[in-house]
């Protein structure tokens, strides 16, 4: 199904019956890496997924995107599917913008899942590697953008004993459209922090940390969980990409907090 909005047309996969879940990819992937969960979770719930703007193939248009951008392309797909309510679960990327959301749609949000993600912004010196990043996409292509993500995705031995998933996740990152990475890399350094939205965030939150995970540390994340009131923490075998790494443990994890959303008054 194809959605539009504020010029980009979105490839909108739409699938089970139920409280609705809203997966949000990281970058610089698309929305395949959901497949697993997809999968498991639509026997309760609608899962919605698709690709980010400017990412997989969504329509690259003129940059920075925002998160708040992102957001407002998420009210309008959910709009159009005439859902009013959703989980919204988010890796990496995603999750800033499952926060973004929640910051300017609270009532459309029914929970959160933060997997592999963050709450704080970036610092000036990872802001500055971003923007120069996307420079560098924008000049030659994905080889740079790919050199400095895919060897922090996995933990140590996965490629070995998983080769044709390290060869999956290569093969999305390497066909994105360097214009739309360098977009979001911008839009990703000027992020606000969402500490401020702690005392907000009332409504079932589960967040998901890799116990290998080189780019999210597992303190961090535990500061985050104790700083939230109904949220639970749940740490997977796996690096920065559980969605290939531990999916079983994933998918259980976000068809609990479906059901903590639903019963949640």
């Amino acid at each position: 199904m194809l959605i539009a909005s504020d010029g980009a047309e979105f490839d909108v996969r739409d699938a089970g019956e139920g409280p609705a879940l809203v997966l949000l990819h990281g970058f610089p992937l698309s929305n395949e890496i959901w497949d697993a969960q997809a999968a498991a979770s639509a026997a309760s719930a609608r899962v919605i997924r698709y690709d980010l703007r400017g990412l997989g193939a969504t329509t690259v248009t003129p940059g920075p995107y925002l998160m708040e951008q992102l957001a407002g392309d998420l009210v309008e797909i959910l709009d159009a599917l005439r859902i009013e309510r959703a989980v919204v679960a988010g890796h990496s990327l995603g999750g800033y913008v499952a926060l973004a959301f929640f910051r300017m749609f609270a009532e459309r949000c029914a929970g959160l899942a933060l997997i592999c993600s963050r709450v704080s912004a970036d610092t000036p010196e990872q802001a500055a590697a971003r923007l120069e990043l996307a420079t560098r996409a924008e000049r030659e292509g994905m080889a740079p953008v790919a050199a400095a993500f895919l060897p922090r995705f996995f933990a140590p031995g996965f490629e070995e004993r998983s080769p044709e998933l390290a060869e999956r996740a290569r093969a999305i990152v390497e066909r994105t459209d360097p214009r739309g990475a360098a977009a979001m890399l911008r839009g990703m350094a000027a992020r606000v922090a969402s500490d401020d939205l702690f005392e907000e965030l009332s409504l079932p939150v589960a967040l998901v940390a890799g116990a290998y995970d080189p780019i999210i540390s597992l303190d961090e994340t535990r500061a985050t969980a104790l700083a939230l009131s109904d949220a639970t923490l749940e740490v997977l075998e796996c690096g920065h990409s559980p969605w290939f790494e531990a999916p079983d443990a994933l998918s259980a994890t976000l068809e609990r907090l479906v059901r903590r959303a639903a019963a949640h008054v």
